[in-house]
């Protein structure tokens, strides 16, 4: 890739509709774009908030082992969630996938692209 920028898909329809790369990898860097709780090989979307923070948070260490990262590594992860009465339902699954790299965070309300969508989750890790 140009400027030694690597690009990470996985496969889903959004990233080509929209233009962009689930993950970039830059100078030792991982960027995860929004990740959303789809299941990218059925294009299902469980109905539960927990189930979509498990698939989600799935999908982007998919993304960062592909990188050449992990979850461990991760060292800023930002949450978005339209309702924030879901978000403690959250907690025992980030706690448990965070547990090593207890990374900076920060959660925010907002809409998401579809309204079935009950999380959006982004990262920035580094490459050990």
């Amino acid at each position: 890739m140009p400027g030694g920028v690597t690009r990470i898909s996985t496969g889903s329809p959004f990233e080509e509709k929209i233009g962009y790369s689930r993950a970039v990898v830059a100078d030792g860097w991982v960027f995860v774009a929004g990740t959303t709780g789809y299941d990218y090989a059925t294009m299902t979307l469980p109905e539960s908030v927990a189930e979509q923070c498990e698939n989600t948070l799935a999908t982007i260490g998919k993304a960062l082992l592909e990188a050449g990262s992990s979850l461990d590594h991760v060292v800023r992860v930002t949450y978005i969630v339209p309702d924030p009465a879901d978000w403690p339902d959250c907690w025992p699954i980030t706690s448990r996938v965070f547990q090593t790299a207890r990374p900076a965070a920060t959660m925010f309300s907002a809409a998401l692209q579809n309204p079935e969508m009950k999380i959006e989750i982004e990262v920035t890790a580094r490459i050990p």
